[in-house]
């Protein structure tokens, strides 16, 4: 039988439903840190529809809480954990530095 000629066959694999990242009785607060550290990357940035697997309505209350704590001080606007490229940058500025002496 030809290739062409074949009926298109759907694949049998099983897709295991993911549970949502919300669930019903969660309140999208500023103050529920547990919740809302759940949709912020490394850097401090929120996370995007896509990733979160949110509707809009809780992605745009997400975003809001996030925004309310971070105007609390409740988190931080940036994640200052990446200062090794710092050192890097000035070690090497420093050996020109040296150099130019």
């Amino acid at each position: 039988m030809d290739k062409s000629k074949r009926p298109f066959l759907k694949s049998k694999r099983s897709f295991r439903r993911r549970l949502p990242p919300i669930q019903s009785g969660d309140r999208i607060d500023y103050r529920n840190m547990s919740l809302i550290s759940r949709f912020i990357s490394e850097q401090g940035k929120i996370l995007s529809r896509r990733v979160n697997r949110l509707t809009l309505k809780q992605q745009r209350l997400i975003t809001i809480a996030i925004k309310q704590a971070r105007i609390l001080s409740l988190l931080p606007f940036l994640n200052n954990d990446k200062q090794f490229e710092r050192t890097e940058s000035t070690a090497r500025t420093a050996g020109l530095r040296a150099r130019k002496k």
